[in-house]
């Protein structure tokens, strides 16, 4: 069994339980893969540099970040220098053989890159131009493969290789969905550990945690209990199971073994039974 763990970049996740969690996978003979998000360094990056962080809201909903030419600057400087390198060294030192990647290292990570993204302001529904984005179309599995044949054991993170006439350049895309397209190429069980115990009926009660989504209806129910940042969460577990994981968990990362205890029944779990018919795939590009 293949196991995709993405480990949320939001201020209130520590990385340490799910690194050692890593370790143990690993240390069993289980193929793991890591990814990382990074949307709060990125953020107190940019405002350290006198930029202002800018949020959008799709027309479905999703809120993920606009991504113009200096935040992508900021982006390849953050993601796969200074946060992928801390992942990698931390990994090392539970003594895994950890190889840090971006998305555009061999292209793991490509497809079209977007130039402008609807995107609903004051109610309206409008056109951003200047956007540097991109929709993940191909993951190349074959490099993941080798590397895990090899004992390594990949961290990714964005950005993407981004294609366009110009050639291929480093775009921002989801690291959820980043995660999701991998979960689906190496058919592997996904586990997006975040900052909350898995999805919420109500966010301000943890007691309203919706364990186990098996069916249609219970993917409505969960579709409409994901607000804000986790209804890419949503669109990152459709993703994945129209792609070929056989399951999704989210999870709690700041518990006592986090990936374990997932795995283990904690958190929400989503099977591919409860896939809708008629769900749409529309969001924002963020880490």
């Amino acid at each position: 069994m293949t196991v995709v763990i993405k480990v949320g970049g939001a201020r209130a996740v520590d990385p340490a339980g799910a690194l050692a969690d890593v370790a143990s996978l690993v240390d069993s003979g289980e193929d793991t893969v890591v990814t990382h998000g990074g949307s709060t360094a990125v953020d107190d990056t940019l405002e350290r540099l006198g930029m202002e962080p800018e949020y959008v809201e799709t027309p479905s909903g999703v809120v993920g970040r606009f991504t113009d030419e200096d935040t992508i600057e900021v982006f390849e400087m953050v993601m796969p220098g200074l946060l992928n390198t801390e992942m990698v060294a931390g990994l090392q030192s539970e003594d895994v053989d950890a190889v840090g990647l971006s998305g555009v290292d061999g292209k793991l990570l490509y497809g079209p890159r977007k130039s402008a993204v609807r995107v609903v302001e004051d109610g309206k529904r409008k056109i951003r131009r200047g956007d540097h984005s991109g929709s993940i179309k191909q993951v190349n599995g074959d490099l993941l493969e080798s590397l895990l044949s090899d004992g390594y054991t990949p961290v990714v993170s964005p950005p993407m290789a981004g294609a366009d006439e110009d050639g291929v350049t480093p775009v921002n895309t989801d690291a959820d969905r980043s995660a999701a397209a991998i979960a689906g190429e190496l058919d592997g069980t996904l586990v997006l550990l975040t900052d909350v115990p898995g999805i919420l009926e109500d966010p301000d009660d943890r007691d309203t945690l919706i364990r186990e989504v098996e069916t249609p209806e219970d993917w409505t129910r969960m579709e409409d209990a994901a607000e804000g940042f986790m209804g890419r969460k949503v669109m990152a577990i459709r993703e994945a199971l129209e792609g070929g994981a056989p399951e999704v968990i989210v999870a709690d990362a700041n518990i006592d073994q986090p990936v374990a205890t997932a795995m283990e029944g904690d958190g929400t779990h989503v099977y591919p039974s409860a896939l809708p018919d008629d769900a749409e795939t529309d969001g924002g590009d963020d880490e």
